[in-house]
């Protein structure tokens, strides 16, 4: 089967086209193919499918352990521009579990998705009981009092002074697993650098610490200004890169813009070699 290897600041994926003919991956499958070691390697596995409800795909997300994600905005870009280069089309709606992400080919690279209204209730998150989102009864050492919301994904974000000081791959697994969430949920640690500036990491559901976590720079933009700690609109500093996060007053959309890029092509062999 022919993959892409694609990358969006680099949160990185697997891509397979199922429209023609079906592909499907067990857990192990996907297992095996996020394996940095032993097989492709990614963040996350893309299959896009055919759409029956009108979009020009369906885009079907599996994290690197093998679970489905139902939003992943990254991995969105990356597609819509598959399909742009396709079609010619400078306009691509791409469907997920989640719904519907509408993408712009803006040129020179870089798409802007619209990645919809966050959700703000406790139970959209989802959260284990009922409480105010803007601030959970959640703490860990030095990391305390996030704020959650839900991008068609669960995200908790915390506020620190020095995210250089945070150890994220030790606590993010923790967090993730916590009670609070009975979905697991991504969970991002922000540091404000000025009104319009967030430095960001996100521990990824399913997926661990990752070089950029699209909804999770959406989250964080939305839990930050809700805070009053930044504007509307700000960049968002990753790992990989930068995006820059819009969440539009209007109608409440939150729009994310950056960069989608093909790193290599290969063949995944229908038979692959097991774990010795």
């Amino acid at each position: 089967m022919r993959f892409l290897k694609m990358h969006g600041a680099g949160n990185d994926f697997a891509v397979f086209d199922g429209r023609a003919q079906p592909v499907r991956f067990s857990a192990d499958e996907a297992r095996l193919i996020a394996d940095r070691r032993l097989g492709i390697g990614c963040d996350q596995i893309i299959i896009i499918e055919p759409d029956a409800a009108g979009a020009d795909a369906f885009m079907r997300i599996l994290n690197a352990d093998g679970t489905e994600a139902g939003a992943c905005g990254n991995a969105t870009r990356c597609v819509a521009m598959l399909l742009a280069q396709e079609s010619g089309a400078l306009e691509i709606n791409i469907r997920t579990i989640s719904g519907l992400l509408p993408a712009v080919i803006l040129g020179a690279g870089m798409i802007e998705v619209d990645m919809g209204a966050p959700k703000l209730g406790w139970a959209d998150v989802p959260l284990a009981a009922a409480m105010d989102t803007l601030h959970l009864d959640l703490a860990m050492e030095n990391v305390v009092d996030p704020a959650a919301c839900s991008m068609g994904n669960p995200h908790a974000t915390f506020f620190v002074d020095d995210i250089a000081a945070v150890d994220i791959a030790r606590i993010g697994p923790v967090l993730e697993h916590a009670t609070l969430f009975p979905d697991r949920a991504n969970i991002g640690f922000a540091q404000i650098l000025s009104r319009t500036r967030i430095r960001l990491r996100v521990w990824e559901r399913g997926a661990g610490l990752t070089l950029a976590c699209g909804s999770g720079a959406c989250a964080a933009l939305v839990n930050a200004h809700r805070r009053g700690l930044v504007e509307r609109q700000a960049t968002m500093i990753l790992d990989g890169g930068s995006l820059e996060i819009t969440w539009r007053e209007e109608d409440g959309h939150v729009l994310m813009r950056g960069p989608a890029v093909t790193s290599f092509t290969g063949n995944w062999p229908a038979t692959p070699l097991e774990k010795s």
